[in-house]
């Protein structure tokens, strides 16, 4: 028998709604795995690489899980990825529950292990897209512009940075994985000091010869990832990363980073593809990532304690489409 739902919910439920969730998650190795897809997004085979299991029965686990809500399945390419739901709705039950549930196990610290397999996971991401940028440093722009053209992101982005900087009175700025550095001489214009950060020696030289013909004299550039300048207590206004997400091995942590990179009232802005199912792009022009939902770079944002601003959507006559997202951190913040 259907009852009203407490707490004002308007929408009659059953406990029969809420039975599949607690016993999917009713598990302690399926609340491991929620724990571990906090923020990241793992493949059936990484998930068993993690675990310790044989993808057979980690897929059992997996498809109990995303028949509850627990989970939801993200295509790549050919291969299959697991994250938590983007969209759980406040005035459901059923979401509230899985959201509690989240909540909780959350509050857990992971194991050493797993914390070290999972790192181990990311490094060879890492590897896998440093290697494609180290055999195509030659064509980098050719090979980004089968994609985006340059000018259709750098150009509203740079649109945006200019207006805001009519009221903000940005000192330094940090660009995560510039690239050859095209967009450097628009952050060398706004702020006295640039930084530009990249894990790739090869497109830090041809980001340097870009500094040297435009005659940046503020950009300093720097080999390493967003680990290396929190190690080195540096904080920044403005933090830029065009067309990178797709790139990185963890996405939800370059958000993560970022935020803790920025002072009090720093902007961030990214722009990136939003989902797409063109898996030729992961072979072609390096990608880990076949874009991502505006929904999960607003979940990803939140969680590292921005709140969003402006969003711009680019489509593109490839079939691609860009979202230039701007993101906040509060006055008060660190």
């Amino acid at each position: 028998m259907n009852q009203l739902a407490p707490n004002n919910l308007a929408v009659p439920f059953s406990v029969d709604t809420l039975a599949p969730i607690y016993k999917a998650s009713g598990d302690a190795l399926r609340l491991e795995i929620l724990r571990v897809l906090r923020r990241d997004t793992f493949g059936v085979l990484e998930l068993s690489q993690l675990f310790d299991m044989r993808q057979s029965g980690m897929s059992h686990h997996l498809k109990v899980m995303s028949k509850a809500g627990l989970l939801e399945p993200q295509r790549e390419g050919n291969a299959i990825f697991y994250r938590r739901p983007l969209n759980l709705e406040s005035d459901k039950l059923a979401d509230q529950t899985i959201r509690q549930i989240f909540e909780m196990v959350d509050q857990l610290p992971l194991p050493p292990h797993l914390q070290q397999r999972i790192e181990a996971i990311r490094t060879q991401r890492a590897e896998q897209s440093q290697a494609f940028f180290s055999r195509h440093a030659e064509q980098f722009r050719e090979q980004q512009e089968l994609i985006a053209a340059f000018e259709l992101y750098a150009g509203p982005v740079a649109s945006l940075l200019r207006q805001r900087a009519k009221k903000q009175k940005w000192q330094s700025a940090l660009e995560i994985g510039p690239g050859e550095g095209a967009f450097l001489p628009v952050l060398a214009a706004l702020c006295p000091h640039v930084v530009a950060l990249d894990n790739s020696r090869d497109m830090l030289a041809k980001a340097t010869r870009t500094c040297i013909d435009e005659k940046l004299n503020n950009v300093d550039l720097i080999e390493g990832v967003t680990d290396t300048l929190l190690d080195r207590g540096d904080a920044f206004d403005l933090v830029v990363a065009n067309m990178v997400l797709h790139h990185v091995p963890s996405p939800a942590d370059i958000l993560l980073d970022a935020a803790a990179l920025m002072n009090g009232g720093g902007c961030l802005v990214i722009s990136d593809l939003c989902s797409h199912d063109q898996d030729w792009a992961t072979e072609n022009c390096g990608d880990l990532w076949l874009g991502f939902e505006p929904e999960e770079l607003t979940a990803w944002a939140t969680e590292a304690g921005l709140t969003a601003g402006e969003s711009l959507f680019i489509g593109l006559r490839n079939g691609f489409q860009v979202q230039v997202r701007e993101f906040w951190k509060s006055s008060g913040g660190g």
